[in-house]
């Protein structure tokens, strides 16, 4: 007897595509297919040995952890802050509350000024003193690193008395008046405050103008 055997009928890709059973066929492709990976430093603004580079590709200047800073000027002068104090104004809507401050600024070379300001808050108080105390600056007489002669003035309640020392003598003088000697560049000087007042403000003041008053005697 002869056997029949039956072939089962294969499909065709056609008819798989179209029933849909989830399975995908590989790409087998060329160069064209494959995406080149980005390289290191192809994006424009990413950092690249400390400076950051710009849409043309050119390194910034100052920035960046090699250049930063080196653009910027140093500041000649010192500041001290001699005074600061709470103070109130009384309105027809309450109470403002602010804060004063009272600045020195000098670069210790004969120039040295004193600025008071307010502000809403201490730094905004400190910033505006300092600004104005290196706008008003006084150029101080200085011979042989003390003052020429002796000197007395007054501010309001407050007299100061300045006088020349010896070299080696020192700064014989406190509060304000140590203060603003020290930035101005004197060395040898010795003070007094004449008056009770304890008003830092007021023989900071006495003082610049006992400074104003320095002149240098004609040898004949």
């Amino acid at each position: 007897m002869v056997e029949e055997t039956t072939k089962e009928p294969t499909a065709s890709k056609e008819d798989t595509a179209k029933t849909g059973d989830g399975f995908v066929p590989i790409p087998t492709g060329g160069e064209s297919d494959q995406k080149a990976a980005p390289t290191r430093g192809s994006s424009q603004g990413q950092r690249n040995d400390g400076f950051r580079q710009g849409p043309r590709g050119g390194q910034r200047p100052g920035f960046g952890r090699a250049g930063f800073g080196k653009d910027r000027e140093k500041d000649e002068f010192q500041t001290k802050l001699l005074d600061l104090a709470r103070v109130t104004r009384v309105t027809g809507g309450g109470k403002r509350m602010s804060f004063r401050a009272t600045m020195v600024a000098g670069d210790k070379k004969g120039k040295v000024g004193i600025g008071a300001d307010k502000g809403k808050d201490v730094s905004q108080a400190i910033e505006k003193a300092t600004r104005r105390a290196k706008k008003d600056l006084l150029s101080v007489v200085i011979v042989d690193g003390t003052i020429p002669h002796e000197v007395m003035a007054k501010s309001g309640s407050a007299i100061i008395l300045l006088r020349p020392q010896k070299k080696g003598r020192g700064l014989v003088a406190g509060g304000a008046v140590r203060t603003i000697c020290d930035l101005a560049g004197i060395k040898n000087v010795s003070s007094k405050i004449l008056s009770g007042s304890k008003n830092k403000l007021n023989n900071a003041r006495a003082t610049i103008e006992a400074l104003k008053k320095l002149k240098v005697r004609n040898k004949s």
